[in-house]
Order: C-alpha cells, then structure tokens, then sequence
C-alpha cells in the first residue's frame, strides 16, 4: 500500500527548511505567531509530564516553544534534511526525540499521546482526510489534536478568491522550476509584493482602516526573512490542498474527534478536536 505522501513535495520541504532555517526569526515574531496558532491549546488540561507529537515538524520552530511545556515530545518529519535542520534548532530541548516517517508510518503507538499537532502540513499530502485519521488513532480518548490547513478563502469576497486563483497559476508554475530559478523567482515575489502590500496594509492600519480583506494584511507586522520564507512555502510547492471550514470539521469528525473549535481570527482555519471516547 502507498503511503500517504508526495516525494517532490517533501524534497521541495527539505530544500526550503535548509534554506530557511529560521534561525534569523527573532524570539519575539516566534512567540507571536505561537501564541496566534496556539491559542486553542488547553495547556492547562494536560497531565504531569505529558508525551505529545509535532508531525511535520519542519525546522522545530514550534517545537521549540512547546518543549518546554511538555514532559516529551516526538518530533516526526519525512524530510531527513528537515529533521537535521530541527535536531541543530533543538539541540537544547533534551526531552525531544526526532522521527523520519510520513504521517501513516509514525512509530508511536496507538491511543498512546496525551496531544498532537500538525501545523501547515497535511494539506500537503495525498488524502488530507486520511492524514487527519492517522494523528487521531494515535491519540488517547480525550486528548487534543491541534490543526492548521490552508483554507479556501471561504470568509472572503469574491475579488479575493479570484486574486487566489490567479496566483496559484502562478505557483503551479513556479513550483516545477529548478530549485535555483524557483528560489529566484520567489524572493522576487517576496520583495515585489509581499513586501510593499504588507507595508500599505501597515499604513492603512495606522490611519485606522479596516484592513481585514487587504492582501497578504497579515504580513504588516512581519519580517522581510518570514515572507521570504512563505512566499517559498506557497509558491514553490509543488502539491497543495485547500478547504473549506465546513470541510475541515466533517474530516475532523470522520478521524473520530469531538468538541471541534476553530479559531475566530487569523491563521484561517486553525483548529482543534479531542479524541472520541
């Protein structure tokens, strides 16, 4: 049986992480967005010393602020380049244990993980679904696995979601090329768009404009290093899934979780279910 993964897009990963390895992030933007995409996380609600899962653990750069918190945490990634990358980021967080496994191969056993999490990551692979199912069997009944898939732009206008459709021509493109030509191209991106949208939705925000629908607004207060790195993410990947929140919660519930949350604001879906029973 195949597994669940696409080797292109996984390589493409392993290029990115060890281009960017997020060790030119300052602690304060890391800690912002940890607290955006962990503002679901019932930290209060684990146990003493609880053992948990980062799947698709990338350069460890949430890894790092949830080690701290946790008894221990398995850090899995089927990129062996990635997970050299999150081993140098976290040589100083002794209680974590590195696994190379796509998301149906994780060597954990099942119903044995107090938490988990998958951030930005499974709607990279094959059957989105399936993943979901995978990190749920390894759950305890009652415990949280935390989610964040890319969205369809369902909460937003029209116009956006044709700008979105336009710009993935781009990417299905872009993300073919030879790692050299597409590196290029997409910090071409970064410094031709990202950048100056995001400072005229910075401007617009301080005039006090609502700036919820302006394009990449969500970067105003970013580094040029962070949209470096997305605009790599997103247009230099070569399989990427996107859906809707309805969509989201039915796959949750299918995998088996209950007591769905999504987050209200941005990141668009950030999510979280506990297992059944």
């Amino acid at each position: 049986m195949p597994e669940n993964q696409d080797r292109e897009t996984i390589e493409g990963f392993g290029e990115e992480w060890a281009r960017f390895q997020q060790s030119n992030l300052s602690e304060a933007e890391l800690a912002a967005y940890f607290v955006q995409y962990f503002s679901l996380f019932p930290w209060e609600e684990f146990p003493k010393d609880a053992v948990g899962f980062d799947l698709g653990c990338g350069s460890g750069r949430w890894a790092r602020e949830v080690a701290p918190r946790v008894g221990k945490l398995h850090c899995i990634d089927a990129s062996a380049r990635a997970l050299a990358v999150a081993r140098k980021n976290l040589s100083d967080r002794a209680n974590c244990e590195f696994h190379e496994a796509s998301v149906d191969s994780m060597p954990l056993p099942d119903g044995s993980m107090d938490f988990g999490y998958s951030l930005g990551v499974l709607h990279h692979v094959p059957d989105t679904a399936a993943a979901i199912a995978s990190c749920a069997r390894k759950l305890k009944p009652g415990a949280p696995l935390l989610l964040y898939l890319y969205y369809r732009f369902d909460n937003r206008p029209v116009w956006f979601r044709a700008l979105w459709r336009i710009s993935d021509l781009g990417r299905s493109r872009i993300s073919r090329l030879p790692h050299r030509a597409r590196h290029l191209i997409t910090d071409a991106i970064a410094t031709g768009v990202y950048l100056p949208l995001a400072a005229a939705a910075r401007l617009a925000e301080r005039v006090g404009l609502d700036v919820s629908h302006f394009p990449l607004a969500d970067y105003r207060h970013s580094s040029f290093y962070t949209m470096r790195t997305d605009a790599l993410d997103r247009f230099g990947t070569r399989l990427e899934q996107r859906f809707t929140r309805e969509e989201i919660a039915q796959m949750m519930s299918d995998a088996g979780l209950v007591n769905i949350q999504f987050r209200t604001g941005s990141p668009f879906w950030c999510s979280i279910g506990t297992r059944a029973g």
